[in-house]
């Protein structure tokens, strides 16, 4: 099923129709975004990759509200999602789960060989820092399950939440502008992460 942008405005799924949609082994987590264009456009991105779970954490507007919904064009009611008060307690419980790896279908192993052990979820946080790298090294950096960290427009991701964090990946500027809009940027590191699948 797919709906276009009119019937997605006036959908309302039941909790069995949501919770039978295919989802991927990220998670989308929100640090204080403040504007919410960016963050009905990332409910719009985690339903288009989906997502497994948004947790919007913080000072920050959550759904209902018109105006994410007139962002989200209604994908706020099909994606799961979380609002929580600490960004930083959200990556520490994350972090803290025992998991199985999604293996890509390349990467199945063969008979005998025996599934990876259990792991908690690996933290990306996508920010512009000095123990960054680049979005394009990411594949030799990832692991399944992960969770996707984007920050706050003005102060981006939090100090605390940067250490707890497993890898820092950025987007290279080539303009005169220092940084890329929070959903775009996360649009760029979620689509690396599924091409990596």
């Amino acid at each position: 099923m797919k709906l276009n942008s009119k019937q997605l405005r006036v959908s309302d799924p039941t909790e069995e129709e949501v919770k039978n949609l295919k989802r991927n082994p990220i998670y989308l987590v929100l640090d204080e975004i403040i504007d919410t264009y960016n963050i009905g456009s990332l409910f719009r991105l985690a339903d288009a990759t989906g997502i497994s779970k948004v947790y919007l954490c913080g000072n920050m507007e959550y759904p209902p509200s018109s105006r994410i919904h007139k962002a989200a064009v209604g994908t706020e009611n099909w994606v799961p999602w979380e609002k929580r008060d600490s960004t930083f307690e959200v990556v520490k419980e994350l972090k803290g789960k025992s998991l199985q790896p999604v293996l890509p279908v390349r990467k199945i192993p063969t008979l005998g060989e025996g599934l990876p052990a259990r792991r908690s979820v690996q933290i990306i946080s996508v920010e512009q820092s000095p123990k960054s790298i680049a979005y394009s090294l990411l594949p030799g950096a990832l692991s399944l399950p992960c969770a996707v960290v984007v920050g706050n427009e003005t102060s981006g991701i939090s100090t605390e939440v940067l250490k707890e964090s497993d890898v820092i990946v950025e987007l290279p500027m080539h303009g005169i502008n220092k940084s890329f809009n929070v959903w775009g940027s996360a649009a760029v590191v979620i689509y690396k992460i599924l091409e990596s699948m």
